[in-house]
């Protein structure tokens, strides 16, 4: 393998936290004002991902777009990273918060490389597309999270589990 495997990132239900009952708290968490709206923060997802930043080349897959690196380098010390370019002004997605709107351009990002791809909005067209590209020989892992919870431990074990496989093979 002469490059590392993509990590593709979204930063809503990864990075930034929704959807709990009671809002996080503790040294792992911290609550923003980004653009004008709150955002729980997943300061651990920050140290998680600097270490993945080992085995694999990390890119924003996000809605975000640019406001990633306008902010998160220095919120969770992540970034500037290249950012997957996504078309917002085509048709709406055909399910709400489905992630099936980053499948062309993530497809076109990484072409024939191999790709992690960390989100908390799969729908079945992500899998469906992660086994094309894996019959086609390219390996492609889906790291679903939930958006409450966001990016942890156990999915940073996978990834680094799954980077180390392929530098093996």
């Amino acid at each position: 393998m002469d490059q590392l495997p993509i990590l593709a990132v979204d930063i809503d239900g990864v990075i930034s936290l929704f959807g709990f009952e009671d809002a996080p708290s503790g040294p792992g968490f911290r609550f923003e004002l980004i653009d004008g709206t709150p955002h729980c923060i997943s300061v651990a997802a920050g140290e998680r991902l600097r270490r993945l930043q080992e085995s694999f080349e990390l890119v924003w897959a996000t809605g975000w777009q640019d406001r990633a690196n306008d902010h998160l380098p220095t919120i969770i010390g992540i970034g500037p990273l290249e950012v997957i370019e996504f078309d917002r002004e085509g048709p709406p997605p055909s399910r709400f918060a489905a992630a099936h709107w980053k499948l062309a351009p993530l497809d076109s990002f990484a072409g024939g490389r191999e790709m992690a791809w960390i989100d908390d909005s799969f729908d079945q067209s992500c899998f469906e597309w992660a086994i094309r590209r894996e019959a086609d020989g390219v390996a492609t892992l889906l790291v679903p999270t939930e958006p409450a919870r966001g990016l942890e431990e156990a999915h940073v074990d996978a990834l680094e589990t799954w980077a180390s496989d392929l530098a093996a093979s």
